[in-house]
C-alpha cells in the first residue's frame, strides 16, 4: 500500500526524503501520478483541491494535513466520508509562529515603522522610549500556537492575556471567553494577536465593532487566517488612525491580488502566508507514526474534531 503526497512543488522532494528517512519501506506516490487508486492508504495533503480527488481511493484510511490549520481541507467538498483527518502539532511549527509573533510585537513596540519613516525622510529624531510592562498583549486563540506565542511575549516582560471561545484556566495568564469576554479584553489590549482556528463562529471576528473596542493607537497581528478579518473594516480603522498598524500573514484570497490596497499601505506589514512553514524533516515522524497507528487500529494523534472545525 502507498502514501499519496500532495504539496507545493518546491517541497515535494524534501517531504519524500523526510518520510523515507523515517521508514525506507514506504511506497510514496507524488500527486497527481498516484497509479492504481486502490493502492493508496494514506494521503498527506496541502490544499482543499485534493479532497475531491481523494474520493477515488477506495482503501484510503488516513488524511494528514501539512499544517496546524485544517479549515482549507474541510471546505466543500471536504474529506471523503468516514476518513479521519489528522493535523500537525510540530515543535518547529510552533516555534516558527512564536518567532513571527515576537518579530511583529517588537516591531510595533519599538516603533520600527516610525523610525523607518524618519529614515526615509533623513530625519535624525529620537522617539520616546516605550515601556514593556505597560504594553498589553491580547491573544485571540489559546491553542498550542497561541499559548506558545503568549509565553514568548510574557518571557520578555509584556503583560499577556488571552481569549478563547470556551473557558480556559492557564496559570499566569488572565483569560476571557465568549462574546462578553471578548468585549472585556479588547479595550485593555494594545497589541492584538489573532491565532484562532477559522470556523463559522470565528469568521469575521475582527470587524468594525470589535476593532473599535481596541484603544486608539492599538496594533493588530494576524497569523491565523484571512477570513478572521473584514478587510474593509481594517482598512477603515487604519486610515482613520484608530489602529496604528497591522502585521498580516494571511489573506482572502491568497495570493493577494496586485491591486489590493494592503500592498501599498504605509501602516501594513505583509508576509505571504509564511509566518510558520512546516519543515518536513521535523514533521515527517508524526506522519509516519500516525500511519503506523492507522494500520494497527490504534488511536490517532491530533485527530481533527469535525464538529469543532479543528
Amino acid at each position: 500500500m502507498a502514501i499519496l503526497l500532495s504539496t507545493k512543488a518546491n517541497a515535494m522532494a524534501d517531504w519524500r526524503d523526510a518520510l523515507l528517512a523515517c521508514d525506507p519501506s514506504l511506497d510514496i506516490r507524488l500527486f497527481p501520478d498516484a497509479g492504481d487508486p486502490a493502492s493508496i492508504e494514506a494521503a498527506v495533503c496541502w490544499t482543499q483541491h485534493d479532497m475531491a480527488e481523494l474520493r477515488r481511493y477506495p482503501n484510503l484510511r488516513l488524511i494528514v494535513s501539512m499544517g496546524a490549520g485544517v479549515d482549507h481541507l474541510l471546505r466543500p467538498p471536504g474529506p471523503p466520508p468516514g476518513i479521519p483527518v489528522a493535523r500537525l502539532k510540530d515543535e518547529r511549527l510552533t516555534t516558527g509562529m512564536a518567532e513571527w509573533v515576537l518579530l511583529n510585537v517588537l516591531r510595533f513596540h519599538r516603533q520600527d515603522l516610525d523610525y523607518r519613516a524618519l529614515q526615509a525622510q533623513r530625519v535624525w529624531e529620537e522617539l520616546p522610549a516605550p515601556e514593556t510592562a505597560e504594553r498589553r498583549i491580547g491573544f485571540l486563540g489559546l491553542g498550542e500556537l497561541g499559548l506558545a506565542a503568549a509565553r514568548a511575549c510574557q518571557a520578555l516582560g509584556f503583560p499577556v492575556q488571552g481569549w478563547a471561545r470556551r473557558p480556559r484556566d492557564i496559570p499566569g495568564i488572565p483569560t476571557f471567553h465568549g462574546e462578553d469576554g471578548l468585549h472585556a479584553m479588547l479595550p485593555r489590549t494594545d497589541i492584538l494577536v489573532c491565532l484562532l482556528p477559522l470556523t463559522p463562529e470565528t469568521r469575521g471576528v475582527l470587524n468594525r465593532e470589535t476593532l473599535a473596542l481596541l484603544p486608539r493607537g492599538a496594533f493588530l497581528v494576524n497569523g491565523a487566517r484571512g477570513g478572521h478579518v473584514v478587510q474593509e473594516d481594517l482598512l477603515a480603522a487604519l486610515d482613520s488612525g484608530h489602529l496604528a498598524a497591522a502585521a498580516l500573514d494571511v489573506f482572502e484570497p491568497e495570493p493577494l491580488p496586485p491591486e489590493h490596497p494592503f500592498w501599498a499601505h504605509p501602516r501594513v506589514v505583509m508576509t505571504p502566508h509564511a509566518a510558520s512553514i512546516t519543515i518536513p524533516r521535523s514533521a515527517a515522524p508524526q506522519v509516519v507514526e500516525n500511519l503506523r497507528r492507522a494500520r494497527a487500529g490504534e488511536p490517532l494523534l491530533n485527530l481533527v474534531d469535525f464538529s469543532a472545525g479543528y
